[in-house]
């Protein structure tokens, strides 16, 4: 058994003795918090150059606040786009795996610092090649590329990942369900990996492309590699719905981590609209939970504070 697949286990060890596995929240978010300037086509990504002690400390922060598990910078990391910046191809593929082992570091620091029953978990990013386009398709799904050329974008960047060795894959923000198909094809060439696939949706019904939530969970069912199915980067009032309607349709475990509400314009690449604070986070929370979903956390806007009130939760569940 591959080390990636083994660790993979402790998902489930952890699922067994805790009400639900709590995620972290956003990683640009906190960043931005620290100063860094994120206005760019690499997004969060260009920090694993800039600035990757800050990178370390937003893991270590999520870490202290409860989560079980953080998410790596490499969203929006790809041999293409760093090369677009002036970089090597040697010094891109670094980079990547690079993203792997910041987190890695984190996690063994916290772990040496306070023990831990369980160790929490390292989620490599794999966004959409959307992100990679930086013209918001990636909540769109519009591509003019078929399934072929989208696993052709993703392979190198999955098998990289993999090398640095992570417990898992979290293949987000998926706008489409052609380019999920891709990235579970390619799970398939590499059966030492295991990830977690989880859709962007427009609505309570549908995923960003217009296809429907169910639809989704039935083409994704019982294939290699696909440990579990959700939502994130959705507004938070839809989550509800779409995991009921996955619950019904799947018995993968569910994994939602919304935005903590708002909307995002591309073109400015900025929020609007009030976004919901820790307390209120947690109420939906719960709903989410009710419905079926094992695997919670925040995407964009949410921080430490929402995890920390989350773990509040897992607590008092327990």
């Amino acid at each position: 058994m591959s080390r990636i697949s083994e660790r993979f286990h402790s998902v489930d060890r952890l699922l067994g003795r805790r009400p639900f596995m709590l995620l972290d929240g956003a990683l640009a978010t906190e960043l931005e918090r620290l100063g860094c300037d994120l206005n760019d086509a690499l997004w969060s990504a260009r920090m694993l150059r800039d600035a990757p002690e800050k990178i370390h400390r937003v893991h270590r922060s999520y870490f202290e606040a409860g989560a079980d598990c953080t998410i790596t910078a490499s969203y929006q990391a790809t041999r293409q786009g760093f090369m677009r910046l002036g970089l090597s191809a040697e010094r891109a593929d670094e980079l990547i795996r690079r993203s792997v082992q910041l987190a890695c570091e984190a996690r063994d620091a916290f772990v040496a610092e306070h023990g831990c029953e369980i160790a929490p978990l390292v989620a490599a990013s794999v966004g959409p090649y959307g992100a990679f386009l930086a013209d918001g398709s990636e909540y769109r799904g519009d591509y003019d590329i078929g399934r072929a050329a989208l696993a052709d974008f993703h392979r190198p960047r999955l098998r990289l990942l993999l090398e640095a060795e992570p417990d898992l894959l979290a293949v987000e923000t998926l706008p489409s369900l052609e380019e999920a198909l891709a990235i579970a094809g390619l799970l398939e060439e590499m059966p030492a990996a295991s990830a977690w696939i989880t859709f962007s949706a427009r609505d309570a019904h549908c995923i960003s492309d217009g296809t429907p939530i169910a639809e989704c969970a039935a083409a994704l069912e019982g294939r290699p590699g696909i440990a579990a199915i959700g939502i994130n980067c959705t507004a938070p009032e839809y989550v509800e719905g779409l995991v009921t309607t996955l619950r019904a349709h799947t018995d993968l475990p569910i994994v939602a981590y919304p935005n903590a509400g708002g909307h995002y314009d591309a073109a400015s690449r900025s929020w609007c609209c009030d976004m919901a604070g820790p307390q209120a986070f947690v109420a939906d929370a719960e709903r989410w939970l009710a419905a079926g979903a094992s695997v919670i956390g925040g995407c964009c806007r949410t921080g430490p504070e929402h995890v920390r009130a989350l773990a509040e939760l897992r607590r008092r569940a327990g």
